[in-house]
């Protein structure tokens, strides 16, 4: 069988050989532009579609995936911006301040009042029930590189999300391409045959 030719837009030139992914590492999908050069029989074909349909189904799961990490992204991103803003809330008290009373929650509907002394220490969840004692100025310093690890992780999954979505398409032409190829392969046999009896 010839070599692929491989798809790309105008945001994202047309790989080269040495590029056959997109920056992480999913694969671009194959481009069938003549089906000639891929398909040499009508006894490729049945191959041919289920591979490209196992390669849709592949691309599929990893759009759920990247959908579902997005979605959380989406709601981790502004818990961290909130913790962020009361961290450097937090930081700008002086030491002689009054206590700030505050309500916090105990639980979904339980809240108890509390006095909170100028502090110079904070306590944060990092996840998987461990939560760590940071000295404030370290704790904004870990949530600014946290929130931009956040935020440049969301725009990955976006632009994955949008790749992803242009390789189904893609292998989605290509399976009509190969379908309609047989078909039409399988008429002109037909009259082939037809003409000669």
């Amino acid at each position: 069988m010839a070599s692929l030719a491989l798809r790309g837009s105008s945001e994202n030139p047309a790989p080269t050989k040495d590029t056959t992914t997109n920056p992480r590492g999913i694969p671009y999908a194959p481009f069938v532009d003549r089906v000639e050069d891929y398909v040499t029989s009508t006894t490729d074909v049945e191959s041919t579609l289920k591979s490209f349909s196992e390669m849709i189904s592949k691309y599929q799961f990893m759009e759920s995936n990247t959908q579902r990490r997005s979605a959380g992204l989406k709601d981790k991103i502004p818990e961290i911006q909130k913790t962020l803003a009361m961290v450097r809330f937090l930081a700008g008290r002086e030491e002689d301040d009054e206590p700030l009373e505050t309500h916090f929650e105990l639980n979904d509907t339980l809240y108890a009042k509390a006095l909170v002394p100028t502090t110079k220490e904070v306590y944060l969840w990092l996840g998987a029930n461990v939560m760590l004692a940071y000295p404030v100025d370290e704790a904004e310093e870990l949530l600014v590189g946290k929130l931009g690890a956040a935020k440049t992780s969301l725009e990955n999954c976006d632009e994955d999300l949008d790749f992803l979505r242009e390789q189904i398409t893609t292998l989605e032409v290509a399976t009509a391409r190969v379908y309609n190829w047989d078909v039409g392969q399988r008429r002109k046999e037909r009259e082939g045959k037809g003409g000669k009896s």
